[in-house]
């Protein structure tokens, strides 16, 4: 078939981002209006049911965009007019396409704040909506908070691992998922506790200066032409003297000296360098016994593991470029499942797929900075003694009821998250997640729908 939407062009705008979602999402929605139920009220939570291997805890990233969507949802008459013509929903009521040309988000949102240190089977967000509403936006919500929440928690370990005064920027555009998985990466780093990122647009738009060097293309063409890869070390220094020096081209300890020699003879400063390749521990110590005012920076495949073998071992690294290892990798597998609907609670009992029903909050326990204990339970249990409830309303009706925090804030609950961790949780290798415990009102609903709803039982 040949779509009226069909142009080709696969670049995102806000206005696309209705139909952004999975087929089963539109379909389901139409049933629900021809079954009568689309405007039920339901509660939908998104949450991990396990951690990844080798992960002791997450950190909750991408509110910010998903309310960011919430907020534009909408069809147009082209995009209505575009199913139609698929012949898809042929045998759906006139009514769902009403619905759609009205549309609009009414729902309630509840979330834990980005930056936020959460556990296996804790809600990052719930959404209270009409049935349809909070069925059609699963696949975006899953997306955007999912990477986000992979690619902060990846960045807390690594700049847990690499020290406070490290200096550490995200490297990942080019290998980045895509363009739009590219722009979250790089925030999702910086609200984790990175200091800058190499994407000039992600870090214009979020109000940060680009960071970065020097590629080895410069340093061959201008060598090159030249004959002389110092000249290419004074040209770039000429417009960009902050600016690291990328030292591994050709020999990076012979590199190292002509620059010594400059140094001591007044003839140049070097406020930085980079090594991309090689032995990064032997390489990093003869550099700075022959620069020891000059910071030395690393890339190269670098992640949380590297940095900690590096560190042992006794290189000696001012800064970290971080690219590959931490915009891909595991997927951490959310899922978003009905809880409530019409105010009857909801829960699935598949196969190592069990999930609590209702509507939940998490309520934490904090001594001293420290997290002491987790405890899931619903959402109208009152906390206990000490406890502080995890989950706040962000969105009401579908209007926001607070800006978006700066990105410094964000970072700072990120710090202070993972601080409040103890080293066993921490690790990063064979770490122990802290054991969310289940409150006893929980327990008996999950008991009790198990025991009284045949349809689960069979």
């Amino acid at each position: 078939m040949k779509s009226i939407l069909a142009n080709n062009v696969l670049n995102i705008n806000p206005q696309d981002y209705s139909l952004l979602t999975d087929l089963y999402q539109l379909t389901m929605s139409a049933c629900y209006v021809g079954e009568g139920i689309a405007d039920k009220r339901a509660s939908f939570e998104l949450f991990m049911r396990r951690l990844p291997n080798s992960f002791g805890y997450l950190i909750a990233m991408g509110l910010a965009q998903a309310i960011e969507y919430l907020e534009q949802l909408s069809f147009s008459p082209q995009q209505i007019e575009g199913l139609q013509a698929t012949g898809i929903f042929n045998s759906t009521p006139a009514a769902f396409w009403q619905l759609l040309k009205s549309s609009s988000f009414i729902g309630d949102v509840w979330a834990v704040p980005e930056g936020t240190a959460i556990f296996a089977n804790e809600p990052i967000l719930r959404i209270e909506a009409p049935l349809w509403q909070a069925q059609l936006v699963e696949t975006y919500l899953l997306n955007t908070i999912n990477y986000q929440t992979l690619i902060a928690t990846k960045a807390a370990r690594i700049r847990d691992i690499a020290g406070g005064d490290a200096d550490i920027i995200e490297f990942g555009t080019r290998r980045a998922f895509s363009p739009q998985g590219s722009m979250w990466a790089a925030r999702a780093a910086l609200a984790a506790g990175f200091d800058g990122t190499s994407n000039v647009l992600a870090a214009l738009k979020l109000g940060e200066k680009p960071r970065g060097t020097m590629a080895h293309a410069l340093v061959m063409a201008i060598s090159a032409i030249s004959g002389d890869e110092d000249e290419a070390f004074s040209a770039f220094q000429n417009y960009f003297p902050q600016a690291p020096l990328l030292i591994d081209t050709y020999d990076t300890v012979a590199a190292t000296k002509r620059l010594q020699s400059k140094v001591n003879a007044g003839e140049m400063r070097v406020p930085g360098v980079r090594i991309d390749s090689g032995d990064l521990v032997e390489l990093s110590q003869k550099v700075d016994r022959l620069l020891p005012d000059t910071k030395i920076f690393v890339s190269g495949d670098l992640d949380e593991w590297e940095i900690a073998r590096l560190k042992q071992e006794g290189a000696v690294i001012d800064g970290y470029g971080i690219g590959t290892k931490l915009v891909t990798g595991v997927s951490l597998g959310g899922v978003y499942k009905l809880v409530e609907i019409d105010r009857i609670p909801t829960m699935k009992q598949s196969s190592n797929k069990v999930s609590y029903p209702g509507c939940k909050q998490i309520f934490r326990t904090v001594v001293d900075g420290k997290i002491q204990s987790d405890r899931l339970g619903l959402a109208d249990e009152q906390p206990q003694d000490g406890e502080q409830c995890l989950l706040v309303k962000v969105m009401q009706s579908g209007k926001r009821l607070q800006p978006t925090p700066a990105l410094s804030q964000i970072r700072q609950r990120t710090t202070n998250s993972v601080a409040s961790l103890s080293g066993n949780v921490r690790s990063i290798d064979n770490p122990q997640p802290l054991t969310v415990n289940i409150s006893d009102a929980l327990k008996s609903l999950q008991k009790s729908i198990s025991q009284h709803n045949p349809a689960i039982n069979n």
